[in-house]
């Protein structure tokens, strides 16, 4: 049914079989099509791009879409194998196309899928864009619908972007300067499309490597295909074990990144996002703004006024980073689930193109990755520690807990007075001495999403234990009136 697709921040995600099975993929490849046909021009000599990632028959989802275009008079292009979605999204921009669909959920579970539309511009549909396509949706007759399918019976052409893409990162990575540092590299392709790229550019890079994971596996191990400490316990350990200079790691569809240092020490992307900041200022000679979204650490602000670059936050969402990549002059935007993107490549996040500026940098300074960052601390005279966790609530439950903080935000959390709110995404509350806490509703899950940072450990444990304490109460008389 239409009001079981619902748009999120990236796409439409979906239960396989449940919510999203092929008459909902036939039904938004449908609205696809039609945004494409009111809104781009020349498009009878513009391929539509259609890539899938390593899921449970995402590669028949993204046949299904590729049917409906084809017999909706359309020309289409689908990927000879599974494909990250930055070399799609790049791939979209590099000639002439009507951009891509990217059949992907991501780091979800297992169960899950998605697809999202990537425009001509190599990065995330702005909210106008998709709003187009959910209002095509109400116009999609079911026997029209079913009609298209019948009538398509070509077999659609195929591409690979593999060797451009990776020409094109070759530019943007100094390979010769990696060589010349004979690192050594444990790799977590995490059952992931980056297998056959990243692995491919560290041969190329002539680095000592070691692949974890590097097989298409549905059920990703039993596990998610998160690059999160959580979920990389035995690259930890590989590294832990082993010489190994650094850990590298990316999502299902390779567009976040992770990283785990000698000695299995995990760094927080928000780190990495400060260290690459200093890295292409310092080492590329790049100017240009740095933009974060409102999750992300405020360590990055004091980066980025070390070295005198303006700082831009936006919502949380890679599309708002994105389009300010295309708009302004970006030297890096970046956010703290692992998505990074830089001047000079797609506005879209990249997990390859992260993991391999880490590994530059590591050869250019000569340094191991803690020694980096304690250099960087140094310089800013500052230090943040982030915490994260998730409510899971009622939509009515939700509603009445966001609006319960936006009327009334707590005044006072751990000791430290509340200094300012901000709602450009969710509810920030910012308390005394660079102390914050943000509260928003996930955009791709069914959770309130809770992040907090200090400039202690200590300070932060005490505004989340306050916090908790807090809402607990606010949650009680919700209960008592029946919420």
């Amino acid at each position: 049914m239409a009001e079981a697709i619902k748009f999120g921040t990236d796409g439409w995600r979906a239960v396989i079989a449940d919510q999203f099975t092929f008459e909902n993929v036939e039904r938004v490849a449908y609205a696809i099509g039609l945004y494409l046909q009111q809104e781009v021009s020349e498009l009878d000599r513009k391929p539509v791009l259609i890539g899938y990632d390593t899921r449970f028959m995402a590669d028949r989802f993204a046949l299904r879409a590729a049917q409906v275009l084809m017999a909706m008079g359309l020309k289409v292009k689908v990927s000879d194998r599974d494909i990250p979605t930055p070399c799609i999204a790049w791939a979209g921009q590099a000639e002439p196309t009507a951009g891509a669909l990217q059949f992907t959920a991501s780091h979800n579970p297992p169960e899950y899928c998605g697809v999202k539309y990537i425009p001509p511009y190599g990065g995330p549909a702005t909210n106008d864009i998709t709003e187009k396509i959910v209002a095509n949706l109400k116009h999609v007759p079911p026997e029209r619908r079913k009609e298209v399918v019948k009538l398509s019976r070509q077999e659609a052409d195929r591409f690979s972007a593999h060797e451009p893409y990776l020409v094109a990162l070759s530019k943007l990575i100094d390979l010769a300067a990696i060589k010349k540092a004979g690192l050594k590299v444990a790799y977590d392709a995490l059952y992931s499309t980056s297998r056959g790229y990243l692995d491919v550019m560290l041969q190329r890079a002539g680095v000592d490597f070691t692949v974890l994971h590097g097989y298409r596996d549905p059920l990703f191990g039993g596990g998610m295909p998160e690059p999160t400490e959580k979920y990389l316990s035995e690259l930890k350990a590989v590294m832990a074990q082993g010489d190994f200079d650094l850990g590298l790691a990316t999502d299902g569809d390779a567009d976040r990144f992770a990283v785990v240092g000698a000695g299995g020490k995990f760094f927080t992307p928000n780190q990495l996002l400060c260290l690459l900041t200093r890295h292409l200022h310092k080492r590329h000679g790049l100017q240009g703004a740095v933009v974060r979204n409102v999750a992300t650490s405020h360590m990055l602000d004091h980066v980025a006024k070390l070295f005198a670059l303006p700082l831009i936050e936006t919502p949380v969402g890679f599309k708002y980073i994105g389009e300010k990549m295309r708009t302004d002059d970006v030297l890096i935007g970046g956010e703290e689930s692992g998505g990074v993107s830089i001047k000079g490549h797609i506005p879209e996040k990249d997990g390859i193109l992260a993991n391999l500026l880490v590994l530059e940098m590591l050869a250019l300074e000569g340094k191991s990755l803690e020694a980096i960052w304690q250099d960087l601390a140094d310089e800013a005279g500052v230090t943040f520690f982030q915490r994260r966790g998730d409510l899971h609530l009622t939509d009515a439950t939700q509603k009445l807990l966001l609006k319960r903080l936006e009327e009334n935000p707590i005044k006072e959390l751990g000791g430290k007075p509340l200094l300012r709110v901000s709602k450009l995404d969710g509810l920030k509350l910012y308390y005394d001495d660079d102390n914050w806490l943000l509260i928003r509703a996930s955009g791709t899950e069914p959770v309130i999403r809770v992040s907090g940072e200090g400039t202690s450990e200590q300070l932060i444990d005490a505004l989340m234990l306050d916090f908790k304490a807090q809402i607990d109460e606010i949650l009680e008389g919700a209960k008592a009136v029946g919420v």
